[in-house]
């Protein structure tokens, strides 16, 4: 080989801590064994409903409207268990009422925009935006064109940082919304924070999305991520997720401060305010 010629690069350094690169972007979607482990999801409703007595011990909310989007393929009929928690906590909870969720087809961004505008204008305050995985992306996205409108955003499972190609969904995806989920521009943007207080929930035992693609950069103050253990399927109806959920929607946003994780919490929710090590790089 030529002295002069550059040798050849093997392998990508990690980005640091504070790199607008995105730690999710060449990692890849969860293994056979996390899929599998979605099966657990009927012992997540189980279990909520056997803590529920402890949960119901928490400070009740304010009062103020809620609005929960659902995951990929699935309806309000899937959020109805996350907005009966919320109910009974003292939040006005509403589905999307746009069916099931089968991607950005025509007609459903505005139809999302008008329903919070229509919240909005009922409850005469500001609304706060639950979105469970591809719906997050959704609250998310009208977080950043109605930043006024919006008091908070929380996410379940929300790829909103990496690739498509690191979720087990893409092709469903692909398959429902007759969209080609690798569009980079569009993907720049969905990488980008809303500018409210934002929540990303996860779990690094999700079986369809790669935790990675949920994080949050640490570069934001009014962002924070936080672990649960969950599956993607039940992390709508997991009882840590509702807690974290309930702690986070009473936050006032003037004064938002980030998850607090000492005490007993610590034995149950880790925080990420870093981008953490990916060991898997192409």
């Amino acid at each position: 080989m030529s002295p002069n010629r550059p040798r050849r690069q093997t392998t990508q350094p990690i980005p640091p801590p504070d790199h607008d690169a995105d730690a999710g972007l060449h990692t890849v979607p969860p293994g056979l064994w996390l899929m599998m482990l979605e099966a657990r999801a009927p012992w997540e409703a189980m279990a909520l409903a056997a803590v529920s007595p402890w949960l119901s011990k928490m400070p009740s909310g304010d009062g103020h409207a809620v609005l929960v989007f659902p995951g990929l393929g699935a309806s309000d009929v899937s959020t109805l268990a996350l907005r009966r928690f919320l109910k009974q906590h003292g939040y006005e909870a509403h589905g999307w009422k746009q069916g099931l969720n089968l991607g950005p087809r025509s007609g459903v961004l505005e139809g999302c925009r008008a329903r919070i505008e229509e919240l909005h204008q009922r409850y005469d305050g500001k609304i706060s935006l639950i979105g469970w995985s591809l719906g997050g992306i959704y609250a998310r996205e009208m977080a950043k064109e109605v930043p006024d409108l919006v008091r908070c955003v929380i996410t379940l499972g929300t790829p909103f940082t990496g690739h498509p190609m690191a979720t087990n969904a893409w092709r469903f995806y692909k398959l429902v919304s007759g969209q080609h989920p690798h569009d980079e521009d569009l993907l720049a943007e969905v990488r980008k924070p809303p500018p409210v207080p934002t929540t990303s929930i996860y779990s690094k035992t999700d079986g369809v999305v790669a935790w990675q693609c949920s994080i949050n950069p640490a570069r934001h103050a009014h962002t924070e991520n936080i672990e649960v253990h969950a599956s993607h399927i039940g992390m709508g109806m997991n009882p840590m997720a509702m807690y974290a959920i309930a702690d986070r929607l009473r936050q006032d946003p003037a004064h938002w401060q980030r998850f607090d994780v000492q005490g007993a919490r610590r034995w149950f929710f880790k925080v990420a305010h870093q981008p953490e090590v990916v060991t898997q790089w192409y």
